[in-house]
């Protein structure tokens, strides 16, 4: 390996972020990838990347460590960047246990851990709804006095609505606290708002927020992911009052929650009660589910690759310089499908852009310089997925929660 090319360490435990592994080994990097083995038959892009490494379980925090401590006696390693939610705090206990430069253990939980998350922003006067950590049963109780049901239990750390429980009845809390068990305190209580839930992307450069796009979800994400359904998202029109509220709403979580570099993925819920938007969560990552996509085809920004590029360039101390935005409207449609290839020939309006090629799944992205036009297809789309696609699973599988 030639000494003059930086080393930059990838790792994840699902397969996603080739147009990022391809855009640093671009800018002349050296690119080093960790994933498990059961992710060896993925096609990763194996032209660009220098080096694979397998491990059974990245969620064994002292294993990892030794083994890219190990790697590390004969390869020089600059930068270590997660592509999942799941490695973003090994990621982060990597650079702090190598003295790598990059975001530490504890300002990667306040992007990892939802209930430090609200509580920073609670301080900041940032609203959020009610609250309250699953720590000590008279502070529980004294929320269950004052809150009124339904209540969400959450999980502290989890990705996206992983392991997001409603509660309807006390009871019914303190028989999932007993099944939790000495696991309990990994989670949150908090009060369900009924709402249209809103998320906002960012790539930030030296703390300011250099990109950003709301979108609006169709159905919440915890409703598709528990009880199925076409998941959908849409651009907003950017000089509507709901995007100027969630663009000023979004830098104040990212200047709160202290990012510096990197990009992130925010979540925001309109609370049909009073009209007022709230602070969900934030994940210094790419947003899932092709939301990518997404943006890369409404805007012409690719958030991985942006991010790879901001990586490089803060490594080498140079200035990054963000690409020419462009402004349409874009709508994306997912759902599970019954079919293992499902045919999208039919839906052949010259707005369709993208069509997922993924084993029993269905999705259209569409693009249009008409937000009316693109929400009309939307909507019919959604109808037209419903009756010949969509089917469901169960989203209850092992969970990962990080732990050694």
């Amino acid at each position: 390996m030639p000494n003059e090319q930086e080393t930059v360490f990838f790792m994840s435990s699902t397969f996603k972020g080739s147009t990022m592994l391809r855009a640093v080994k671009e800018m002349g990097c050296y690119v080093l990838l960790l994933t498990e083995e059961s992710l060896r038959d993925e096609p990763w892009p194996m032209d660009v990347i220098d080096e694979i490494f397998y491990t059974p379980d990245l969620a064994r925090y002292r294993d990892v460590i030794h083994t890219v401590a190990y790697l590390n006696r004969g390869r020089q390693i600059d930068c270590i960047i997660p592509l999942d939610e799941f490695e973003v705090e090994i990621a982060a206990m990597l650079r702090e246990h190598l003295l790598l430069p990059g975001t530490g253990v504890t300002q990667t939980r306040r992007f990892r851990d939802k209930l430090m998350m609200r509580h920073a922003a609670h301080k900041a006067d940032i609203p959020v709804p009610k609250f309250v950590g699953v720590k000590n049963y008279d502070d529980l109780r004294d929320f269950m006095d004052d809150v009124e049901l339904p209540w969400v239990l959450k999980p502290r750390s989890e990705a996206s609505a992983m392991g997001i429980r409603k509660i309807t009845e006390p009871e019914q809390l303190w028989r999932a606290l007993d099944d939790l068990g000495d696991n309990q305190s990994y989670y949150l209580l908090e009060d369900f708002l009924p709402g249209s839930v809103y998320h906002v992307d960012s790539i930030v450069v030296d703390g300011e927020v250099v990109f950003v796009t709301p979108q609006i979800y169709g159905a919440p994400p915890m409703q598709v992911y528990q009880g199925g359904g076409v998941f959908t998202s849409r651009v907003l029109p950017p000089a509507s009052d709901d995007a100027t509220s969630l663009r000023a709403m979004n830098e104040r979580v990212i200047h709160t929650l202290g990012m510096q570099n990197g990009v992130a993925h925010t979540e925001f819920i309109k609370a049909n009660a009073d009209g007022e938007f709230y602070f969900l969560e934030s994940a210094a990552r790419v947003g899932g589910a092709h939301l990518s996509d997404l943006i890369a085809q409404a805007t012409g920004i690719d958030l991985w690759r942006e991010w790879g590029r901001l990586e490089v360039a803060v490594m080498r101390g140079e200035t990054y310089r963000l690409p020419m935005v462009k402004q349409q409207a874009g709508g994306l449609l997912m759902t599970l499908a019954k079919q293992q290839h499902p045919d999208l020939s039919g839906y052949d309006d010259p707005e369709v852009v993208w069509r997922a090629d993924k084993a029993y799944h269905a999705g259209l992205i569409v693009v249009s310089d008409k937000f009316n036009r693109v929400d009309a297809l939307l909507d019919a789309y959604s109808q037209r997925f419903a009756q010949e696609f969509m089917t469901s699973a169960d989203p209850w599988g092992p969970q990962r929660t990080g732990a050694n």
